[in-house]
């Protein structure tokens, strides 16, 4: 008799949720023999693996306070579509992926209405950040918490929040990133003509308040003398505004969408200007140094200070426990200064060398027993077998 199929509901908004869940769902593949069929909402990579998403993922991909607030209605009716179509459908397990304030609305939800289903939460909301009661509020809904930073299990046990497991980071067992590493370590010879990469995010509300900076940044370094390239990747849903932003520009950036191109780029750069996010762990561990900005909207530039507990914003900060990464946020990101910073960066300063020393400490503190993808599908299909 043939083994029915595991039924795996996921709640993925973001590009690197997304991508986290499609290596679970390998891995779960690889380990039960069994076919995995998908339910719930996702993006291009689980798309590609069978999910027929409820709803496009960037209905639920918002950033910024202000965003949140105009976009509630909506967000709450599909917050009650998605617990709705997961509760009914009964799957042997719901994994929701970051976006906590979207996936787990849905996982409480979803408790509330089938308390029988196992619901695990991959990558750990920053409670240690900010809002550290979010720990305590998950443990009645949440029965595991896939961590990919080495310190959250001891927070979460620390906030009284549910069990954590550190699985390692994904990224550090990417072939693309060690490839891109191995060629930047091999390319240590200063060129006359650097590459400069440009990265200002993956949603709307980050390019439109990002990309005008980054374009200013881009002018002063021009105005300088200085001869370099650009290179600019980005993703489909907004790579319209993005080439329309850049149409201005003293110099032109490559626009790339693809995800070979991509790591190419990391490859080639001498330096980048990136959006704080995981695209920072994504260059730290393919060794392109790097200054992080953000922007915040306005209601998020009024309180953030008064909500943030953390020292840093940037995950190699953090992870590496010392200021690795030049941050700036708001009206302290200025083009004239950024574009200082990034003549040392990619230069062969002590600056730079003290960046990379950093990234090291970084993929050293990353290293966990087992690629993430195994250790996080062994953890998902234990909850499973514990219901069966």
């Amino acid at each position: 008799m043939t083994e029915r199929p595991l039924r795996i509901a996921v709640i993925a908004g973001e590009e690197s949720g997304d991508l986290l869940g499609a290596d679970l769902v390998e891995a779960i593949k690889r380990q039960s023999g069994r076919k995995v069929e998908l339910l719930g909402v996702g993006g291009r990579n689980l798309k590609a693996l069978g999910l027929r998403s409820l709803f496009t993922a960037d209905d639920i991909a918002i950033m910024g306070i202000s965003a949140v607030l105009r976009d509630l209605p909506r967000l709450l009716k599909r917050i009650g579509q998605a617990a709705s179509a997961i509760a009914a459908a009964k799957p042997d397990c719901l994994v929701t992926i970051d976006s906590p304030d979207f996936g787990l609305r849905v996982a409480r939800k979803v408790r509330a209405a089938e308390p029988s289903i196992p619901i695990i939460h991959y990558v750990c909301p920053s409670v240690w950040a900010w809002r550290p009661g979010r720990a305590a509020a998950m443990r009645p809904y949440v029965d595991h918490v896939l961590c990919l930073l080495p310190f959250e299990p001891d927070e979460l046990k620390r906030l009284g929040g549910p069990p954590g497991t550190f699985v390692g980071h994904r990224l550090t067992t990417d072939p693309n990133i060690a490839t891109a590493a191995q060629r930047q370590l091999a390319n240590q010879e200063p060129r006359e003509r650097k590459t400069l990469l440009l990265l200002p995010g993956s949603r709307r509300g980050e390019v439109t308040r990002l990309i005008g900076l980054f374009g200013e940044t881009v002018d002063g370094l021009k105005r300088e003398g200085h001869q370099f390239d650009l290179l600019l990747p980005t993703v489909p849903h907004v790579a319209d505004l993005v080439r329309k932003a850049v149409q201005t520009w003293s110099v032109q950036p490559e626009i790339i969408l693809s995800e070979r191109e991509k790591w190419r780029a990391f490859s080639e750069a001498d330096a980048a200007l990136a959006c704080s996010g995981t695209v920072a762990l994504e260059l730290a561990l393919a060794r392109v140094p790097f200054i992080s900005v953000y922007k915040t909207d306005t209601i998020g530039s009024v309180i953030g200070p008064l909500l943030v507990k953390v020292w840093s914003a940037s995950l190699p900060n953090l992870i590496a426990g010392w200021p690795v990464v030049p941050e700036f946020f708001n009206e302290y990101a200025r083009p004239a200064y950024l574009a200082r910073l990034l003549t040392r960066l990619w230069a062969d300063t002590p600056t730079r060398h003290a960046q990379l020393e950093g990234f090291a400490d970084v993929a050293r503190s990353l290293v966990a027993p087992k690629p993430s993808g195994e250790m996080a599908a062994e953890i998902v299909l234990s909850a499973v077998n514990r219901e069966s």
